[in-house]
């Protein structure tokens, strides 16, 4: 439940009517949090009959209904994409309401962008501001800061992530057709441009996914763990079910199995870090990406209103909290995890 002191905190959400959004804005009543919906079309978001004590419309296009939507907030959730176009303009906003940031942007320029566009302001000022807070982004940045321990460097990370199926929302499908970008990965300690064409290999995940063909496929969290950790070498890869469904135009969005509106997908995130010859590894599995970043991105917003966060600025959620305290709090109703090597 929400920490007393912050009882009355109001958490806006941009983005609210969004497929992602509507995931956050129940996962913020389930906490007890208070939550503002605030999108294009007040209209929109009463007829979604989304969960918020209060709606509020704004566009990036206009800076002062912004203002009005964050108006006596505490913290921004934006949780609409493509993140390149709305990140700027709803951070910018909510630096100057003096409230926390958090987005959960997949795509890297966007993350490279809040980090050096508004670290020392948010660190001025006292805030935190945190994007990528999500399944692609901050939760391997979690993982892999679970695993490093009292390590300050590393030699390799190696990041595989298998999805036994992976229906896009329209908002994934509008921002890869907006991120056009090179991707980028680590490679001899620097962030570089990703080998192509894109090196195909097996990952012996665990059951039940157990050995997969994997994509070399990373998304923002190569920008988020390189913001505080030192590795000379930082890959992602992707199972091949996974890629192939979300490059084929034909693949659905996600459908609701259920009362709680989850999709039966389900996801495995193994992660390897290496020094010298010692290697440590995380294996973590749940249910559906979309409505897991959700728990991911509250939590965040939970803790830093808890006064838990350890730094301020434009952070990378490894930086500011616990990781492993952090992935024990969404165990086991989201999260199942387990570890070797620490």
């Amino acid at each position: 439940m929400a920490n007393q002191k912050n009882e009355n905190a109001a958490i806006a959400v941009y983005g609210a009517n969004g497929h992602t959004g509507k995931f956050v804005l129940s996962e913020l009543a389930r906490r007890g949090l208070k939550a503002l919906a605030v999108g294009r079309s007040a209209a929109k978001l009463a007829h979604a009959g989304t969960q918020a004590v209060e709606i509020r419309e704004a566009s990036i296009e206009d800076a002062n209904s912004l203002d009005r939507a964050f108006l006596g907030v505490t913290a921004v959730i934006n949780c609409a994409g493509p993140f390149l176009d709305t990140a700027d303009a709803v951070a910018t906003a909510t630096l100057r309401a003096g409230a926390h940031y958090f987005d959960v942007t997949a795509e890297q320029a966007s993350a490279l962008s809040t980090y050096d566009t508004f670290d020392n302001d948010a660190r001025q000022a006292g805030l935190v501001f945190i994007p990528a807070m999500g399944f692609y982004g901050g939760f391997a940045d979690l993982l892999v800061s679970a695993l490093r321990g009292d390590w300050d460097s590393v030699d390799d990370i190696r990041i595989g992530i298998a999805l036994d199926s992976w229906h896009p929302t329209i908002g994934s499908r509008n921002t890869g057709a907006r991120n056009t970008a090179r991707r980028l990965v680590v490679a001899n300690g620097r962030l570089a441009p990703v080998s192509l064409p894109a090196a195909v290999q097996e990952w012996k995940f665990l059951q039940p996914f157990g050995p997969q063909q994997v994509i070399e496929q990373p998304f923002s969290e190569i920008s988020v763990i390189n913001r505080h950790l030192r590795s000379t070498e930082i890959h992602t890869y992707l199972n091949e079910t996974g890629y192939r469904d979300v490059h084929d135009p034909s693949t659905p969005p996600p459908a609701p199995a259920d009362g709680s509106g989850l999709s039966a997908q389900r996801f495995m995130v193994e992660v390897m870090v290496r020094k010298v010859n010692e290697e440590r590894h995380i294996s973590a599995f749940g249910r559906d990406i979309y409505a897991f970043t959700a728990p991911l991105v509250c939590e965040a917003v939970q803790q830093v209103l808890a006064g838990k966060a350890r730094v301020r600025g434009a952070q990378a959620p490894g930086a500011v909290f616990d990781a492993l305290e952090f992935l024990n709090a969404l165990a086991p109703d989201q999260l199942s995890f387990q570890t070797s090597g620490i």
